[in-house]
């Protein structure tokens, strides 16, 4: 069966079945059908939130959410973390940690920086008027062909009550452009070494725009877990462990995200339903233990990159890996969230 899609830049008042946004759930004339983002969902991925969130699971459940590295929060917590570092430090002289500060609303690797110890921040004005979090950084990550890669897997929340989750069976591995080096102070700076954000490292002049979904500096997971198939490593425990880190995570945010919900679209009252593609952007440690490093409300569907032609002229490139991954994604969203289905 085809599928009608009608682009309405300028809002759309007459109901239909699915109405698909740009960026957050606001838009007061939506009295039926489905909306592809649930209220609230922004405000609880943000870093603050999302720390504190799975911190309180921590606390509750220390076993279980050890998947997320030690947060403080500045500027509140500063002092807490300089007392806990010098703590830990005193409890293990061979310690030499190294930490990530990440500005709560930042994105694409924006602000990011790694230091060595507590008095390294920058606390200037911006930490004042720009919170951020400071995390232990994952100092013996999973390397492949040298490089550091993160991956972005595509999570369909479809529903809160009842709790209905989906992974996409593939994702993304962002790789960085510079071989991996554990930090040291030379080399802490080197963004195209220890970060992974792809909006960093297409200016890195290492940066290659691949056709095959195996090389390059984006490919596919499924082209990873491949090649650690074939070097014996155990894939189907990798997957069940990425799957426990999706389910945990969005239990975690769950209780904050009905609140939204239900003084959004509260029950009885007309409304739509609700359900969101998230990001999930997961180091991979040198053991192979998944490690979340954040929640994107908001992840990029694009599937072509921008290249430019001559200085400032640019065009729109296809990218066969995006495309493989993002239109699956779409496409089963799609069919997940079927309004039909409920009719026949």
């Amino acid at each position: 069966r085809l599928l009608s899609l009608f682009q309405f830049p300028f809002g759309r008042r007459l109901p239909c079945d699915i109405y698909w946004h740009g960026v957050s759930f606001h838009d007061n004339d939506i009295f039926s059908g489905q909306v592809n983002k649930f209220p609230g969902m922004t405000e609880m991925v943000r870093k603050i939130t999302l720390s504190r969130a799975v911190r309180t699971m921590q606390d509750l459940f220390p076993l279980e959410y050890n998947f997320y590295p030690r947060s403080w929060i500045l500027p509140e917590e500063f002092s807490l973390f300089v007392d806990e570092v010098r703590m830990m430090k005193d409890g293990d002289p061979s310690w030499k940690p190294t930490f990530i500060v990440k500005p709560d609303g930042g994105c694409q690797g924006d602000g990011i920086y790694l230091i060595k110890d507590p008095s390294d921040i920058r606390l200037t004005g911006s930490i004042q008027s720009r919170p951020a979090v400071v995390q232990e950084y994952i100092c013996k990550p999973l390397l492949v062909d040298k490089l550091k890669f993160d991956i972005r897997l595509y999570v369909l929340l479809k529903s809160l009550e009842p709790l209905e989750i989906y992974i996409a069976k593939d994702g993304l591995s962002r790789f960085c452009t510079e071989p991996y080096q554990e930090p040291t102070l030379k080399n802490l700076h080197q963004v195209f070494m220890h970060l992974t954000n792809y909006s960093l490292n297409i200016h890195s002049g290492n940066f290659i725009h691949s056709d095959n979904v195996n090389t390059g500096s984006k490919r596919t997971f499924s082209s990873i877990l491949c090649r650690l198939s074939s070097k014996g490593a155990d894939v189907k425990k990798l997957w069940s462990d990425i799957i426990s880190l999706v389910i945990k995570t969005i239990i975690a945010l769950t209780p904050e995200l009905k609140v939204y919900y239900q003084s959004d679209i509260p029950a009885g009252k007309p409304g739509p339903t609700c359900f969101q593609i998230l990001g999930f952007d997961i180091l991979l440690m040198k053991n192979l233990k998944p490690m979340l490093l954040e929640v994107n409300a908001n992840p990029s569907m694009r599937i072509e990159h921008e290249q430019e032609l001559s200085p400032g002229v640019f065009e729109n490139v296809p990218s066969p890996v995006d495309e493989e991954v993002k239109v699956a994604v779409i496409r089963d969203t799609l069919r997940l969230v079927d309004p039909q289905k409920k009719k026949r």
